[in-house]
């Protein structure tokens, strides 16, 4: 298997079935271990996405990223080149997994986390490939301080009283 250094460049691609590019992401390696391919991104990436769907963000009109997937499911859309805004990213990827875990972060810190269900990667010499199966998965970071005795099943509130 192709394996990726620390600090290189790797191309995520999203490719439809009909062997059509759909998305390209530059993502700088982090780590790249049997167990995971670990990439980050920060705004000013290279991307390269549906014109429909730059033209969605641009305007912030969500109807038109639908239309951008119906144009996937009749195979007619074009790329534009765009750069990734607002966030950084780390994304952790297993090679046989049907999902990829994103971290999204501000200046302030964590966002959120993101359960992007997609494609097994495979390997290519320039990233990888997959394919975004459009079901996502996004959780809200904890908001107790560190220490504060709150879990995931908790119901105490993060000043420790029960709520």
């Amino acid at each position: 298997m192709q394996r990726f250094e620390t600090g290189q460049t790797g191309v995520r691609r999203d490719v439809h079935r009909s062997g059509r590019v759909w998305s390209e992401h530059a993502l700088r390696v982090v780590a790249d271990t049997s167990e995971a391919l670990v990439a980050a991104c920060a705004p000013g990436a290279e991307t390269r996405w549906p014109a429909m769907y730059v033209r969605a963000r641009a305007d912030g009109d969500r109807s038109v990223r639908t239309e951008a997937f119906d144009a996937m499911a009749t195979g007619t859309w074009e790329l534009t080149d765009a750069v990734w805004q607002e966030t950084g990213l780390l994304l952790w990827k297993p090679p046989a997994a049907w999902l990829s875990v994103n971290a999204f972060y501000t200046c302030a810190g964590l966002r959120n986390w993101y359960v992007n269900f997609e494609h097994p990667t495979r390997r290519t010499t320039a990233g990888f490939d997959t394919f975004d199966l459009a079901v996502d998965l996004v959780v809200a970071p904890p908001t107790c301080p560190a220490g504060s005795g709150r879990t995931k099943t908790s119901t105490r509130t993060c000043g420790g009283s029960a709520s």
